[in-house]
């Protein structure tokens, strides 16, 4: 089986081939060969027992992704795309990258002609206000941010394409992935793994919103498994309907906040300051807060068990156990 993930640099893409790497298989089939691709360079995962490409590129240029499937890949997993603070500022670059890309690679799996399953990485994004207590799977897609439009737009053109016998598509809606490791991006998003992520390496967070603002969640470890279980999910099952939202954890972010306590105490806490940003909150009021993901579920996904799992899973993913 190959495989190409596009978005090969990026902290889930990474997290994804240490994954594979380590498994050596995807639904019971040996992995023959791998691909990582990204604007930067990606790292090869360590202990892979097959060949593993690392490629370099940018995807919307004219064909780019023709070379990308040449070698014709069974699954193709598409997380590359520019974050929803980036895309919403540089509104042109948004649309280039987000959108001309994944038109790109759809039409050239198409010419390619083998049927790939591709998974593609939309976003809670895709749904706007006013949202129920809860938003179903029957529930309408009005996206009020740029970010939100392109991942729509990609997830009907999926839905479309494999309707039409031209690609086997599974698009999933990712929760907000917290922690992420690393530093702060330019994701409007990223304050809620911020708040936690700097405290707990002894640093100052800074909290741009007020603590009753809820948010649905995902650990990294949940979103491998997702992406894993989209790979290798029976289409049958699927049916027409492409386009499925994860399970996660709605929580507030005083429910965070009060996580981090009980797992790392008061002094863990106290290093997050509470400085209101009115361009983070604008775009935050605009975003879902609760799912009732029972498509999902009843598929397989499977969600984080709490809160406090999800700061555990961190620390013990990328603080080798140890809290500053």
């Amino acid at each position: 089986m190959k495989i190409l993930i596009i978005g090969g640099a990026g902290m889930v893409g990474r997290k994804l081939a240490e994954r594979l790497a380590k498994d050596g298989q995807l639904g019971g089939k040996a992995i023959s060969a791998l691909t990582l691709y990204d604007v930067v360079p990606p790292q090869k995962p360590a202990g892979a027992t097959f060949p593993v490409t690392i490629a370099t590129g940018d995807l919307p240029a004219p064909g780019e992704t023709d070379k990308l499937v040449a070698d014709k890949p069974d699954v193709i997993f598409h997380l590359a795309a520019i974050v929803s603070g980036e895309a919403e500022l540089e509104f042109d670059k948004g649309y280039r990258i987000n959108l001309q890309g994944t038109m790109n690679l759809i039409d050239s799996v198409r010419r390619a002609g083998n049927k790939p399953r591709l998974v593609f990485t939309s976003s809670i994004a895709v749904f706007g206000a006013p949202f129920p207590d809860k938003i179903g799977d029957e529930f309408f897609s009005t996206p009020l941010t740029s970010y939100g439009t392109q991942k729509a737009i990609g997830e009907l053109l999926i839905s479309d394409y494999t309707r039409k016998g031209l690609l086997d598509g599974v698009s999933i809606r990712l929760p907000t992935v917290c922690i992420r490791p690393g530093t702060p991006n330019k994701a409007a998003s990223g304050f809620f793994s911020n708040i936690l992520r700097e405290p707990l390496a002894g640093a100052e967070a800074v909290l741009p919103v007020s603590e009753d603002v809820m948010h649905w969640h995902a650990s990294p470890r949940a979103a491998v498994g997702f992406l894993i279980h989209a790979a290798t999910i029976d289409g049958e099952k699927l049916g027409p309907r492409r386009a499925l939202s994860m399970p996660g954890l709605a929580v507030t972010v005083g429910e965070q906040i009060a996580a981090l306590k009980k797992v790392a105490g008061e002094k863990v806490v106290a290093r997050i300051k509470r400085v209101p940003d009115p361009f983070i909150q604008g775009i935050v009021a605009g975003w879902p807060r609760n799912f009732d993901a029972k498509r999902a579920l009843a598929l397989g996904f499977v969600p984080d068990a709490s809160f406090e799992d999800i700061i555990k899973i961190h620390i013990e993913d990328e603080l080798k156990g140890k809290i500053a």
